[in-house]
């Protein structure tokens, strides 16, 4: 696996760590979700209305 790809995932797993903690939402469970997920839980996350 590319390093690169796995730095990337792994900064866009806290970027949307930090935008859940910012909409009220569990930054860890948004963390892991974000493992599986990716950029579609960045655009969901983008999407839903603050807790």
């Amino acid at each position: 696996m590319d390093n690169q790809y796995v730095v990337g995932w792994g900064t866009l797993m806290l970027i949307n760590a930090g935008i859940a903690q910012g909409k009220n939402r569990s930054g860890f469970n948004w963390f892991l979700l974000s493992l599986f997920l990716g950029p579609i839980a960045t655009l969901i996350l983008v999407l839903v209305d603050k807790k």
